[in-house]
């Protein structure tokens, strides 16, 4: 999978292993002699934790690398970056990390999709209907944003461009009411797949995700066994807060998978596996940028080859 965090044409800028390299090895013949010294591990933990790996991941892969070391398994700058992006590798692939969308048995499938204001959602549920619709997939985006006109609009635009058919109500109508309509407008259209806006809630607002747990019981109502995807959207240059979203959206309402936008560099990609480790959920799919086609679904081996490239 390419492009996972850069677009062609970024401004070249020192990645994760190049800071590593520079700053926490300090001398890579320190590997030759079968350790590394505590400086420089600490400089390592330093750095994972500025790149927003959180302390659980941090202390395992510094802890990692210290043991492949001492046993004298990473005896070249070469063996250390492996052993470093392997570790981050496994750190995605434990526990639940399949980022394959669930489709259901019979249609509709449908698709809620949470998160807070600026995380990039709405922009998300345009490229993914505009992913579905080139799989060949009939689609139906519903507004159920209906506390702002403007996200009204920006989403019906973002159904035009994508090709898929759009739903909404009036601003401040109730969004229980405009998910259980669109599901009864796909089941009588034929539609495959439903995808449906809620308002961008802030985490720390206990009304808001009350009123998200109702939207998911109406819809399970009107279908059982819906919503067959709920996705969080994250912004993934918010650092550790991203985290906190994620476990208050989880603890109103079961995720089934991650989606990391505004990654377009490594500086702070470390949060991925933050989030992931926090929640146990799957990464499905990670956004490098505004365009319908910059949304690449989430493959673990790419990622971290990428977050510690040497360029």
């Amino acid at each position: 999978m390419a492009r996972i965090m850069r677009r062609e044409g970024d401004v070249s800028r020192r990645s994760l292993w190049q800071k590593i390299k520079d700053v926490a090895l300090l001398d890579v013949g320190v590997l030759v002699r079968g350790g590394v010294s505590a400086g420089s591990l600490e400089r390592l933990e330093e750095l994972l934790l500025e790149a927003d790996f959180g302390v659980p991941v941090t202390l395992r892969l510094v802890a990692e690398v210290e043991g492949l070391a001492s046993r004298g398994q990473a005896k070249s700058e070469h063996e250390f970056q492996n052993a470093l992006r392997e570790g981050v590798e496994r750190a995605l692939r434990a526990g639940k990390s399949d980022p394959a969308l669930v489709f259901a048995t019979q249609a509709p499938t449908v698709i809620l999709v949470v998160g807070v204001n600026g995380a990039g959602k709405t922009t998300f549920i345009g490229k993914l209907a505009t992913r579905l619709k080139r799989e060949g997939k009939t689609v139906l985006v519903a507004a159920g944003d209906t506390y702002r006109a403007g996200a009204i609009d920006q989403l019906r635009l973002w159904a035009t461009r994508a090709g898929a058919q759009f739903t909404g109500s009036a601003p401040g109508a109730d969004p229980a009411s405009v998910a259980f309509s669109a599901i009864d407008a796909a089941v009588a259209r034929a539609i495959d797949v439903v995808i449906v806006d809620t308002a961008g809630r802030l985490h720390t607002q206990d009304g808001l995700m009350t009123e998200l747990q109702k939207v998911g019981r109406v819809i399970a109502k009107r279908i059982p066994g819906a919503p067959h995807e709920t996705l969080l959207v994250l912004d993934g240059t918010i650092g550790q807060n991203a985290v906190a979203q994620a476990r208050a959206f989880s603890a109103a309402v079961p995720l089934s998978g991650l989606v990391v936008t505004k990654l377009d560099g490594t500086a702070r990609g470390g949060i991925v596996v933050a989030v992931h480790e926090a929640l146990d959920v799957p990464v499905k799919f990670v956004g490098v940028g505004e365009q319908a086609d910059d949304l690449v679904e989430f493959d673990p081996a790419s990622f971290a080859s990428e977050l510690l490239a040497s360029e």
